[in-house]
């Protein structure tokens, strides 16, 4: 069981041995120092906090130094909170988790932010069903009906509309471990993952 904090660096694409090109995304998994430990008697819960982001000392805040400070971990901008089972075990503070905990041929899930696209209209956001364009119509884009008339006389919580589209928390299952590179802290992942580029991630077991 392996899990770690990465920043994704964008894509690209390899040959397997018999020549079936593969495209795979980047990932720059780690070292990602183990900042916490949880335990039931301390916390009423078992789970590990990694580090990751090397940053100088400066740009963090007097609370974030303290609690890595306690942890002997070097500054890091990123912490994420992974359960003991994602882990493999006997983790401490100090330790560091590198991308040698995977191998070739593990199935992975990976969260990132998706993408922002700002404000979009419901035909891009919700794939809404545009009006027809012809006899003098002026409801192209418009969405149809949304909400009754005499009664409940309102627009119920709830109702597909136009808004901020992107940048949400989205989760991708289901992807394998191609290959890494130990020497240079990378995860080659099978397929796309969320997010774009220098955006971070969190690479778990599925």
């Amino acid at each position: 069981m392996a899990a770690i904090i990465g920043r994704k660096l964008g894509m690209t694409q390899i040959f397997t041995e018999d020549g079936i090109r593969v495209a795979v995304t980047v990932v720059e998994a780690g070292p990602c120092p183990v900042t916490q430990v949880k335990t039931e008697e301390t916390d009423g819960y078992q789970a590990v906090q990694l580090g990751f982001g090397a940053v100088r000392p400066k740009l963090l805040n007097k609370p974030e130094l303290g609690h890595l400070r306690k942890a002997d971990s070097p500054p890091v901008r990123h912490l994420h909170e992974f359960s003991v089972d994602e882990l493999r075990e006997g983790l401490e503070l100090g330790d560091i988790v590198t991308v040698e905990d995977f191998s070739s041929g593990d199935v992975v899930s990976v969260t990132g932010t998706s993408k922002g696209k700002g404000y979009a209209g419901t035909i891009k956001r919700h794939n809404f069903k545009r009006g027809p364009k012809s006899h003098g119509s002026h409801n192209v884009r418009r969405p149809g009906s949304i909400g009754a008339a005499a009664w409940p006389a309102r627009v119920a919580k709830g109702i597909r509309m136009s808004g901020h589209m992107g940048a949400e928390t989205v989760t991708q299952r289901g992807l394998q471990i191609v290959d890494r590179d130990v020497s240079r802290n990378l995860l080659l992942v099978r397929g796309a993952v969320p997010g774009g580029v220098n955006g971070i991630v969190i690479v778990r077991p599925q």
